[in-house]
């Protein structure tokens, strides 16, 4: 079934100038990159999209970094796109990742961990909504 899911592509990977390594891991691995703009996330954004974590000690510093450079915020499509693209990326420590997914490829470490993907397809739509509308979004 064919879905959309949400990507961010993460400061210290822009940083590093890795978007379109990264971009190729999604393409390669069969989803369309369907919406994507290069932003700087405000405090305000950064905290409402990460309201999940904040009772979480790990919270501020999330904020903090996530606000420190430009990051790519992207809609992807495909077959199962939620589950995909979580596959895609691997495992948030990227020392568990599997080969040749996005965060053994590029991750710095649990924190700077270059990407972040929805986990469900109900936050899909809800942090899609965030940053596209429906005429940012071609296919």
């Amino acid at each position: 079934m064919t879905e959309r899911t949400f990507s961010i592509i993460k400061p210290d990977a822009t940083r590093r100038n890795l978007t379109g390594a990264i971009n190729a891991v999604i393409e390669g691995a069969g989803l369309r990159i369907v919406g994507q703009r290069r932003i700087k996330l405000t405090e305000a954004q950064a905290k409402k999209f990460y309201e999940v974590h904040a009772e979480r000690p790990f919270y501020g510093e999330l904020v903090s970094q996530m606000i420190a450079e430009p990051v790519v915020v992207q809609v992807l499509e495909g077959d199962n796109a939620v589950a995909k693209y979580r596959e895609v990326m691997g495992a948030t420590n990227p020392n568990d990742a599997a080969e040749g997914t996005i965060r053994k490829l590029f991750a710095l470490s649990i924190g700077e961990n270059s990407v972040h993907g929805s986990d469900s397809l109900e936050n899909a739509k809800i942090e899609i909504e965030q940053f596209f509308t429906d005429a940012d979004i071609v296919g």
